[in-house]
């Protein structure tokens, strides 16, 4: 999978398998670009940015283990200066600015074409924002007007963790699985739970949770 030092070294982070042999295939098309190493959670990939030294990271959303956000987190934490491009299938008005936030450089949707995914890989290498061009319009006029002067859905309105909480409870676990997941207490847990209510307008819990399957299953998460 290594290729001559003069190409670009990029390591793909996605937790499906045909995801990431296309990405590669598009990728090692390139005279210029290789795939160094592959990864598919967020503990592989802080393994494979130490042993295969990448000078590009791919990195989705949705992983089995620490989600997406959070390992961009990390990866920015240890290696600040290594370039960041989120690809992914969910909806970049949720997660892209969420990205950005956390250090990536982009943020492109996996259904683009494969131009368009080359064009963010090289815009990004090239030290720009990659987004896309409604994305843009939308931070420029966050920019101008400030938050108020955008419409935010009531889900875009959750911090990146009551989001993250409120996906694994889409996803059928339980206050005290999230607790061992996200490594906090269960207690905690409950108040992300009852911010999530009190920003989607939920009465209790049995609405939580078939707000959160329901979008769960619309985002293609369950």
């Amino acid at each position: 999978m290594t290729r001559a030092a003069s190409k670009t070294r990029i390591l793909v982070v996605d937790d499906h398998p045909i995801v990431r042999q296309g990405l590669s295939q598009l990728i090692n098309h390139e005279k210029d670009l290789a795939v160094c190493a592959e990864a598919e959670d967020s503990q592989s990939a802080m393994a494979a940015i130490e042993s295969h030294k990448p000078d590009f990271v791919i990195v989705d959303i949705s992983l089995k283990s620490v989600d997406g956000l959070t390992l961009i987190k990390r990866i920015k934490d240890r290696h600040a200066r290594l370039p960041m491009l989120v690809v992914s299938m969910h909806a970049e008005s949720l997660y892209a600015e969420r990205a950005l936030r956390a250090g990536a450089m982009g943020y492109i949707m996996k259904q683009e074409g494969t131009e368009k995914m080359i064009g963010a890989i090289r815009r990004v290498l090239g030290g720009k924002i990659y987004l896309s061009g409604d994305m843009d319009d939308r931070l420029l006029q966050q920019a101008v007007m400030g938050r108020q002067g955008v419409t935010f859905s009531p889900i875009e309105r959750l911090s990146d963790r009551e989001l993250e909480v409120f996906e694994l409870i889409g996803k059928g676990c339980t206050s005290r699985q999230i607790a061992e997941k996200l490594f906090i207490s269960v207690k905690t847990i409950d108040t992300y739970r009852t911010n999530i209510k009190e920003k989607l307008s939920l009465k209790n819990a049995m609405e939580l949770v078939q707000h959160a399957l329901s979008w769960s299953q619309r985002e293609g998460l369950s």
